[in-house]
């Protein structure tokens, strides 16, 4: 039996479907399973032991040097590359758990006696099917609506909780990161205050009096986390306080960045793959929603807290908004406080 997953972006999705991936490996525990992903999204997968094998489509970057116009030679032999390594095994069963025209096409390319997806798919994305779709809700979590193309097949186990594995490597150097920065001793909360849409985005100087506060009420040692992209924000967010906590934004890869979430009391996070991430790992996570729907993409699992405002107007699902009410009327007394339930109901300190 050889299987291949189609499930490119973004990080958090495809933490997700780590969930699918244990449930396949123990139906099919002979199976060869391979995965076509995204290079943003690769470094989930890698040393992965239920996966035989990752295929890393560098889409982004190719669409960044053909806007550029440099390299085009070069990007067609790459993408003839990249065909030529998804079609080198012939597999039973292809799964398009992205139901995307871009999923689509890695779908209709490789080679596959069966090609399923789920119902709900957009543009055109189940043309390259040559099944009938399975329905999914749409208003459940992403992670039961990828279970139940797992279960159609006759694979029910869930498997073990989609954790991310890593190596010793990784976690000797979050360790020693830690021990130079005099956070080692004592729990540590982690706050991850960046998103990819600008209306996820909480009010940043917020972050600075809710990491005080914690720091004082809590007795918690504070880390920040995102990428390297985020870290001048967030540097601008920790000078607010008078002993600016440990900024680690674009120091850690996501593999060590899961590591540091098991070292985690608990993450406080906006709406992004790093929530994700921490639920993966076990860290409890209180999670501050307004645009989107934590029924549907909220931490997964026990022990979790969503904060949200009470607008009428969420969820809206809008990358922009004139005024994000959902998001500015979370109060800072409010995000403490499911910090304070959440550590109680862990008896974390």
């Amino acid at each position: 039996m050889n299987i291949l997953i189609v499930k490119l972006s973004a990080i958090g999705d495809v933490v997700h479907t780590l969930h699918v991936l244990e449930a396949l490996r123990k139906g099919f525990p002979g199976a060869r399973i391979d995965w076509v992903v995204e290079e943003d999204s690769s470094q989930v997968l890698f040393g992965h032991p239920a996966l035989n094998r990752v295929i890393v489509l560098p889409r982004k970057a190719w669409q960044n040097r053909l806007f550029k116009r440099t390299h085009t030679l070069s990007i067609l032999r790459e993408a003839l590359a990249f065909v030529d390594e998804l079609r080198l095994t012939p597999y039973d069963l292809v799964i398009d758990l992205q139901g995307l025209l871009k999923s689509g096409v890695v779908v209709g390319l490789s080679r596959g006696k069966r090609k399923i997806g789920m119902g709900g798919s957009r543009e055109g994305a189940r043309l390259f099917l040559n099944e009938g779709p399975i329905p999914v809700g749409y208003d459940q979590h992403a992670i039961d609506r990828y279970l139940r193309v797992a279960e159609s097949i006759g694979c029910e186990d869930a498997g073990s909780g989609g954790r991310i594995p890593y190596a010793e490597s990784d976690k000797a150097s979050v360790d020693d990161l830690l021990c130079r920065h005099g956070v080692q001793d004592g729990p540590i909360v982690a706050i991850n205050p960046m998103a990819k849409w600008p209306t996820k985005l909480w009010v940043a100087e917020r972050f600075a009096v809710l990491a005080r506060r914690m720091r004082e009420e809590l007795g918690c040692g504070i880390v920040f986390t995102g990428s390297m992209s985020d870290r001048p924000l967030i540097d601008n967010m920790v000078r607010e306080m008078a002993s600016p906590p440990l900024n680690l934004a674009g120091r850690t890869s996501l593999k060590e960045l899961a590591y540091l979430y098991t070292r985690c009391r608990l993450l406080v996070s906006t709406d992004t793959g790093p929530m994700h991430v921490a639920a993966a790992m076990g860290c409890p996570v209180v999670a501050l929603f307004g645009p989107t729907a934590p029924w549907r993409t909220g931490p997964y699992g026990k022990g979790h807290v969503v904060v949200r405002a009470d607008a009428g107007c969420s969820p809206c699902f809008r990358k922009q908004c004139a005024h994000m009410t959902c998001m500015k009327e979370i109060g800072v007394d409010q995000v403490l406080r499911a910090a304070q339930d959440t550590c109680c109901i862990h008896r974390m300190f």
